[in-house]
């Protein structure tokens, strides 16, 4: 049953209603969000952010593997008995997973993520080789 009744005169009521039923009890399917993303490169490293609110540190799977960073996290399935019935019900977790290949040119050792009032930060820094060099003068023989 629906909260806000709309009239549509071209589809019978009774389809309407069939259409429009919650066949999950108020359980939404859990979605698939993909967080949106920052990036920009400076002098000594490059800078990725990532809009993921309402998680918890320990909520975050990331790996580095053949220059490829995956960040990950996983729906928790936490069963409760609901004793109210919902009209709608969309809160809950949802899982994402997202990969980004990572430049040769930066220091996997020396990689550093911080999350912080929903965002999650990674600083790549530079090889000392990737470093702009100082302009310098090269004078005659």
């Amino acid at each position: 049953m629906s909260v806000i009744k709309r009239n549509n005169f071209l589809i019978n009521p009774i389809i309407d209603e069939l259409l429009n039923t919650d066949w999950l009890g108020g359980i939404q399917p859990p979605k698939a969000q993909i967080p949106a993303v920052n990036s920009k490169e400076t002098a000594t490293s490059f800078e990725l952010e990532l809009l993921v609110p309402g998680r918890k540190k320990d909520d975050f799977k990331i790996e580095i593997d053949k220059h490829i960073l995956t960040i990950a996290t996983e729906e928790k399935n936490e069963k409760k008995k609901v004793e109210e019935t919902y009209a709608i019900r969309e809160f809950g977790y949802a899982a994402f997973k997202r990969a980004f290949t990572l430049p040769k040119t930066i220091d996997e050792e020396k990689i550093e993520a911080v999350y912080e009032d929903g965002i999650l930060r990674f600083t790549f820094p530079k090889k000392e080789e990737a470093l702009p060099k100082p302009k310098r003068l090269i004078s005659l023989n």
